[in-house]
């Protein structure tokens, strides 16, 4: 798309260009002369928007399904449209109730907010709706360094979610059992309902000003046995519900093969990788249309999706919906920002 198209067309132009993308969003249909000039409420005539929608096919912004059965929007055009033409909507009271709910779930773990956000999001767009969270965010339990053989510590982290990692560090013998006795109960204290980003920060904050003996050997050890192992994003947590509802939509319904392909690249998890390295760029809501979708590159799907923070306003994960190009973007836009931010308060 040119750069300077937006400026380019007239106001009339984009009024007309602005009605049939809308009214292609209501009913998924091509739309004629006519049609778009009852919506438009113009006062001009038939053959004149006949000719501006011509010239809008010529842009790229247009095209026809079948000969003499009206235009829809392409990929481009949809860009075009949201980037400059759309109108947000407002989120209703009961929609609002519904997102607010997942901030009283304060008792549940991390990973159960975050599917019933998934659930929610879908259920209010009517698609599928994702969250995508890095596996490194879970919190911390318990600590515990124990001597292994002269030369070996093993290091026990316990989290909430009940999951157990172990972690050889050598150590020559440096520490006596006390030593590491007194350091676990220390830093279990101190770590505990952190995550290892916040536990590296910490870290990395007091090595600068360690006082104590104890403080010393704790940032030893925590600085081998975490700080110098880097999370991993390759198996993020993945939540998505609503899957068979993008079925329901005649255009996408019409490739199985890309839906299924869809599907698989969710199951396995690899795209998503990209989802949270962009959240991390994001400011805000990032709408990815049809073939510029950058990851499911199906021409007939679009996603919304939005970084959601912690409260030291790190990003930490990614939500969005997941449906077809003629998504009802002036709702859904919002009701993604709005989740994201719920979410935002519930996450630690």
């Amino acid at each position: 798309m040119k750069n300077n198209l937006y400026t380019e067309l007239t106001e009339r132009t984009k009024q007309i260009f602005k009605s049939l993308v809308e009214g292609y969003l209501e009913t998924g249909s091509p739309s004629g002369s006519e049609t778009v000039l009852k919506r438009a409420g113009l006062d001009i005539s038939s053959a004149s928007v006949r000719t501006i929608l011509s010239n809008l096919q010529k842009e790229g912004l247009l095209f026809s399904p079948h000969t003499s059965a009206g235009r829809i929007p392409t990929d481009k055009g949809m860009r075009f449209f949201v980037d400059g033409l759309l109108e947000f909507g407002r989120i209703s009271k009961s929609e609002k109730a519904n997102i607010e709910q997942l901030s009283s779930s304060k008792s549940k773990s991390y990973q159960e907010v975050l599917d019933e956000a998934s659930r929610a999001i879908s259920g209010l767009s009517n698609y599928a709706g994702i969250v995508i969270a890095p596996k490194y965010q879970k919190n911390l339990k318990h600590l515990e360094f124990i001597r292994l053989n002269q030369s070996q510590i093993m290091s026990i982290l316990a989290y909430e979610n009940g999951e157990i990692e172990n972690r050889i560090i050598d150590d020559a013998g440096k520490f006596t059992n006390s030593e590491l006795l007194q350091t676990s109960n220390y830093l279990s204290a101190k770590f505990k309902n952190k995550n290892i980003n916040q536990i590296k920060k910490i870290i990395q904050d007091d090595i600068s000003v360690s006082r104590t003996s104890l403080e010393e050997i704790s940032n030893k050890l925590i600085k081998k046995g975490i700080v110098e192992i880097d999370p991993k994003l390759n198996n993020p947590y993945i939540f998505l519900h609503g899957q068979s509802k993008l079925l329901e939509d005649d255009i996408i319904s019409n490739d199985l093969d890309q839906i299924r392909e869809l599907f698989d690249e969710i199951e396995k998890k690899t795209t998503f990788i990209d989802i949270l390295e962009n959240a991390g760029k994001a400011k805000g809501v990032q709408i990815f249309i049809g073939s510029q979708n950058f990851l499911f590159k199906h021409s007939g799907l679009s996603m919304v999706m939005a970084p959601y923070k912690n409260k030291e306003q790190e990003i930490v994960g990614a939500i969005g919906v997941v449906g077809p190009t003629r998504l009802n973007y002036s709702k859904i836009v919002p009701l993604v920002d709005y989740t994201s931010k719920i979410i935002g308060k519930v996450v630690k």
